[in-house]
């Protein structure tokens, strides 16, 4: 297992691999970990750099201690420089693209950018007590187009209406069935059930992940590329040799 990368109780993104699963842990307690311009700035290169990393098969997202991610640390809207919805958008961007799955673990809060985070990502769990936001209404901010075309494609327009109208925070319960959540832990399970399912994640093919993380934003170019990938894989060999064996497969395919 690779070290948290830690310097000091300054705000950052930590992150190890262990078993195949990147877990990247957003850390800023002081402020229910709320994100700071440069922990935007950061996201994407520590991204990109777990995704050309061949042991990482899955990512988990979090926050440090009993929060997720309480939004974008309200003090950096007056820094200079780029703004920070322009880095939130990037962030956003560059976890919605990561090519291997990816799984926000949520506790507590999960507001704002936060939330913005956790509907990028592939999958969310949620421990029972967790609360759900999306707040540009109440600092006067118009939500990005992007970010607002994937809550619609995870909630529905009325439900993201909803939150993008009222900026009101909503329970487990209204998440998991308007879709925004997919599985709702008690407390004290997160953990477990996360460390399990992306075990099962890892153990994939990666190849059928990949493919049908791309399929499934609507892009119908890349039919043949993968059909060629499928074909040279040597995945579905593996697959059918193992179930005749009874035996675990053992996937190679990485991209």
């Amino acid at each position: 297992m690779e070290p948290l990368e830690r310097s000091g109780p300054q705000p950052q993104l930590a992150h190890t691999v262990t078993d195949g699963v990147a877990t990247v842990v957003i850390s800023n307690p002081a402020k229910r970990n709320a994100m700071t311009a440069q922990m935007w700035r950061a996201l994407p290169a520590l991204l990109s750099e777990l995704a050309c990393d061949e042991a990482v098969r899955a990512l988990v997202l979090t926050g440090e201690g009993p929060t997720f991610c309480a939004g974008a640390d309200i003090s950096s809207l007056r820094e200079p420089g780029e703004g920070p919805q322009a880095l939130a958008v990037r962030a956003e961007e560059a976890l919605a693209a990561f090519p291997k799955p990816t799984l926000a673990a949520v506790r507590g809060y999960c507001v704002g950018g936060g939330c913005q985070l956790a509907a990028a990502c592939d999958l969310r769990f949620a421990q029972e007590d967790a609360l759900f936001g999306v707040t540009p209404a109440k600092l006067g901010l118009v939500y990005p187009a992007s970010s607002t075309r994937r809550l619609v494609s995870l909630v529905g327009p009325a439900a993201a209406k909803h939150l993008l109208f009222s900026g009101e925070l909503i329970d487990t319960a209204r998440a998991l069935r308007t879709g925004l959540v997919d599985e709702v832990l008690p407390k004290g399970e997160l953990g477990k059930r996360t460390a399990e399912f992306t075990r099962i994640l890892a153990s994939r093919s990666l190849l059928t992940q990949a493919a049908a993380k791309e399929f499934a934003t609507g892009r119908t170019d890349r039919d043949a590329h993968w059909e060629e990938q499928q074909r040279t894989s040597g995945d579905p060999a593996e697959g059918v040799a193992a179930f005749l064996e009874r035996r675990a497969p053992l996937f190679t395919w990485n991209g």
